[in-house]
């Protein structure tokens, strides 16, 4: 059986589309390996993510290698200068139900971790938002209560 594959189409603020923006072959095969994020605490920015969201990690000198299954997070010592995230600059984590959002918020909240909203209702599901040590954001979220439009 042979597979056909299409190149995404991307449109201007006009409507048109730009044949520029096309996805090729090799654009599509394309899988986000890894994400790298400086920390002025690795060792607490890793606790973080091992102990609230599940990861696996192994400490190298001067950085951490964070993996979850076909990921890996590399939080590198920040040298020389206090590590400062561009407003609303956020990792998001999807979960299945909205009940399991607000199972995650209430054992983050109950663990002492920064929260910076409570859970809410969104056009693209319940969602909320919490700080890491080193201050980077995190989003938790479901789509199993978004919008039709969102779901796909």
């Amino acid at each position: 059986m042979r597979v056909a594959r299409t190149a995404a189409v991307f449109y201007d603020d006009f409507g048109q589309t730009n044949p520029r923006h096309r996805m090729n072959d090799i654009a599509t095969t394309m899988k986000l390996n890894h994400l790298s994020f400086p920390s002025n605490d690795i060792a607490a920015t890793t606790r973080f993510f091992v102990e609230h969201l599940g990861c696996a990690a192994t400490e190298y000198p001067g950085m951490s290698m964070v993996r979850r299954p076909g990921f890996d997070i590399v939080i590198e010592q920040a040298k020389d200068f206090q590590v400062e995230w561009p407003h609303n600059f956020h990792v998001g984590f999807e979960l299945p139900t909205a009940a399991d959002v607000q199972a995650m918020y209430d054992r983050l909240k109950a663990d002492g971790v920064k929260m910076q909203t409570e859970v809410f209702s969104h056009d693209r599901g319940s969602r909320f938002f919490c700080v890491a040590p080193g201050g980077l954001l995190f989003e938790i979220n479901t789509r199993a209560d978004a919008k039709d439009f969102v779901r796909g």
